[in-house]
């Protein structure tokens, strides 16, 4: 019962996080200089009339508290409201169509920044206060000071540009056909036996995925390492080894007790991912939710904008939720 408790208090939690971050993010699209209808239509050169008669359609001549209150109603209802830039266009769909694009990018730079932090950690742990320690510690800090958008095009130039290796932008490639069931698109070619759009999608996603994970792989470096040290040098390692077990063995129950705290912090490490995948998104053009993130705060699109970051704030909370349910399973020591 303590966990289900618990539980239920952290879903509560994601409400008002979600309130605050739609707050801000209203106050501050209001308050920028420029008027967002300008902005669309790209041009200062519209008869004062009709621009009263575009806000007006569009809600911008109400109240703003009228408007908070309107947009936060519509959200719950399950509206996000329509696009400023394409009118009509429905932005619930916009998100569903490219939510896809970010969640294949984001789950797949976390296991690659866990594959290599964790391996980097490992050897720096077994090898400790040797070269090769060293060499892995100052790896870890190097990477997590990479620009993304530097590390990107850095990446394009060697392996697209130079080697030819890998594609420069995009998902997949235009001429291979591949049935969407997911919006997964490695994930559905699996589904559908589709080798040649597998193939395609996997080279397409290797660049992005590398770079966002190479750059947030830094810290578990450091983490492992850390928590395996202690682990090494805790007193039921020097028990086991007084047994005289195996080192192999010392070292696999020594990494079940480094790896608990990794669970956590990929948690709040999230939040972290999916702002690298706004900058990933924009460095290689891939069409997730980042590269039209982007595109609304240019064309100041009101409704869109806080659409993304509502949602990317329920998305944010619900991992942090997963990730204390699972370490919890993961430490029978936990209480709540």
């Amino acid at each position: 019962m303590g966990l289900l408790r618990y539980i239920a208090i952290r879903a509560l939690v994601i409400i008002p996080t979600v309130l605050l971050l739609y707050t801000l993010v209203f106050l501050i699209l209001r308050v920028l200089p420029g008027d967002p209808i300008l902005a669309v239509l790209g041009t200062k050169n519209i008869p004062p009339e009709q621009l009263a008669q575009i806000k007006a359609s569009l809600g911008l001549d109400k109240p703003l508290y009228v408007q908070y209150f309107e947009y936060l109603w519509n959200v719950f209802h399950g509206d996000f409201g329509k696009s400023m830039i394409i009118r009509g266009r429905n932005i619930a769909q916009d998100l569903i169509e490219r939510l896809p694009a970010t969640i294949e990018l984001s789950v797949s730079a976390m296991i690659m920044s866990l594959i290599i932090g964790v391996g980097t950690g490992y050897i720096a742990a077994v090898k400790k206060d040797t070269r090769i320690d060293t060499s892995m510690r100052v790896f870890g800090a190097l990477t997590y000071t990479l620009f993304i958008p530097w590390l990107g095009l850095l990446f394009q130039l060697v392996f697209a540009v130079w080697l030819g290796w890998l594609p420069i932008s995009g998902r997949i490639d235009p001429a291979v056909g591949l049935k969407s069931i997911t919006g997964l698109y490695l994930l559905d070619s699996m589904l559908t036996g589709n080798m040649p759009a597998f193939l395609s999608a996997l080279s397409h996603l290797i660049l992005p995925a590398l770079t966002l994970g190479l750059v947030l792989s830094g810290p578990y470096t450091r983490l492992i390492r850390a928590n395996l040290v202690q682990a090494l040098e805790s007193s039921f390692v020097f028990a086991y080894r007084a047994r005289g077990i195996g080192e192999s063995k010392v070292l696999r129950h020594a990494f079940r007790n480094a790896i608990i705290p990794v669970v956590t912090y990929a948690g709040l490490q999230f939040a972290l991912l999916l702002g690298g995948a706004i900058l990933t998104e924009t460095t290689f053009d891939w069409p997730g939710i980042g590269t039209y993130l982007v595109e609304k705060i240019y064309y100041r699109d009101y409704p869109a904008v806080q659409a993304v970051v509502i949602v990317f704030a329920f998305f944010v909370g619900i991992i942090s939720l997963i990730v204390d349910i699972i370490y919890a399973l993961l430490d029978p020591r936990i209480r709540y």
